[in-house]
C-alpha cells in the first residue's frame, strides 16, 4: 500500500473557510435538518455568541441565506427561518419537474468517470445512513447526489439555474421520511446514469419527482 502524500503548501489554504461561509453552512444545515423551525428568530447577537464569531459575518451570512430563499429578513438586526407555504412548495416542484429530468438525462449522456464516482460515493453515503436510521445524514447525502448529477450534466447554464434554487431543493428533499425508499430510487437513477441510458434516467427522474411531491404533501399535512 502506498503512503499518503505529504500535505502541500496550499493544503491549509484549501481547507480555510471564511467565518461568514461557516455560519451560512451551519445555519443552512440546521434549517434543512429541521433543527431551526419555520418562523424561529435568527438574531445577529445570539448567533454570534452561539457560533463564536463577531456580528459582521453573521450579518453577511443572513444576507446570503435570504438570497438562498431559506430566511426571511426583518427590520434591524434579525430575521426568521422561512415558512414555506403550500404555494411555495408547488412552485418549487414545478421548477424541479422541468429541470431535474434534464439533469439526469444529460448526466447519463455526458458523465465522466470521475463524476460517476462522485455520484456513486454520494449514493453510498445516503444508503448507509438510511440503513442506520440517520435521517439528517441520509437527506444531506441525497441532496449531494442531486447536486452531483447537475455537475455531471456538463451544462454550466443548467448548473447556474440550479444554483438559484439549490438550498430550497435541499430543504424540500429534507421533507422525505422514507429514507430507504429515497435511497432505492436514487440507486435506480445511478444505474441509469452508469449505463449511459438517458431515456431511463429521464423517466426515473420524473417518477422520483412524484415521490417528492407526495412526501412534501404528507409532511405538510
Amino acid at each position: 500500500m502506498s503512503s499518503s502524500p505529504a500535505p502541500g503548501p496550499d493544503d491549509g489554504a484549501a481547507r480555510f473557510e471564511p467565518e461568514s461561509a461557516r455560519v451560512v453552512r451551519i445555519v443552512r444545515e440546521q434549517i434543512v435538518d429541521g433543527a431551526r423551525e419555520p418562523g424561529s428568530r435568527l438574531v445577529e447577537r445570539d448567533l454570534a455568541a452561539e457560533l463564536g464569531v463577531s456580528r459582521i459575518p453573521v450579518r453577511d451570512a443572513l444576507r446570503e441565506l435570504v438570497a438562498e430563499g431559506l430566511v426571511t429578513p426583518r427590520p434591524r438586526s434579525w430575521a426568521v427561518v422561512r415558512t414555506f407555504s403550500r404555494a411555495d412548495v408547488a412552485h418549487l416542484l414545478q421548477v424541479r419537474e422541468v429541470l431535474e429530468p434534464l439533469h439526469f438525462g444529460l448526466a447519463a449522456a455526458r458523465r465522466s468517470p470521475e463524476q460517476l464516482a462522485a455520484l456513486t460515493e454520494a449514493w453510498e453515503r445516503e444508503d448507509a445512513a438510511a440503513r442506520a436510521g440517520d435521517g439528517p445524514a441520509a437527506r444531506r447525502a441525497g441532496a449531494d447526489f442531486h447536486e452531483r448529477a447537475v455537475a455531471a450534466a456538463g451544462n454550466p447554464v443548467l448548473a447556474e439555474l440550479h444554483g438559484v434554487t439549490a438550498s430550497r431543493v435541499r430543504w424540500l428533499l429534507g421533507q422525505h421520511t422514507d429514507l430507504a425508499a429515497m435511497a432505492d430510487e436514487h440507486r435506480g437513477l445511478l444505474d441509469a446514469v452508469r449505463d449511459g441510458d438517458a431515456e431511463a434516467a429521464t423517466r426515473l427522474a420524473r417518477e422520483h419527482l412524484r415521490t417528492s411531491r407526495a412526501a412534501a404533501t404528507e409532511r405538510r399535512a
